[in-house]
């Protein structure tokens, strides 16, 4: 993944942002958010702070070259939460459509491989 650090958005930040719900599906979405930012694809940014409409976590996701949200189930709520602060362009990914279903879905190791999988490609610019 680290040949892949520096690509065309420049100095802008891909940024992540994920659901991390009490569910089974929170905490897989939390986990391949954290892999991501360690392999380098991005950085997992704070989703409060959008809820919270903090300054400066506002004005670094509004730079952003890239956001991705990582919903763990249909509700959405990164989706929304990001909707709400005004954001319209990032790109979604919904563990439901992985086959991952809200309390039917251990966070074992391969299913955090598989979101991680899915969610590169929507980090590339």
């Amino acid at each position: 993944m680290s040949e892949n650090k520096a690509c065309a958005c420049g100095t802008a930040p891909k940024l992540i942002f994920a659901c991390s719900g009490a569910a089974d599906v929170g905490a897989i979405a939390d986990q391949a958010a954290r892999k991501l930012a360690k392999d380098g694809a991005g950085k997992m940014f704070c989703l409060a702070g959008i809820g919270g409409r903090v300054s400066g976590i506002m004005e670094t996701t509004r730079s952003a070259a890239k956001i991705l949200a990582i919903d763990g189930c249909p509700l959405n709520c990164v989706k929304k939460t990001l909707e709400e602060a005004g954001f319209k362009k990032f790109e979604h990914l919904q563990l439901a459509d992985l086959g991952m279903e809200k309390g039917k879905t251990p966070p074992v190791p391969e299913a955090i491989v598989k979101v991680t999988a899915a969610g590169v490609p929507k980090l590339v610019c």
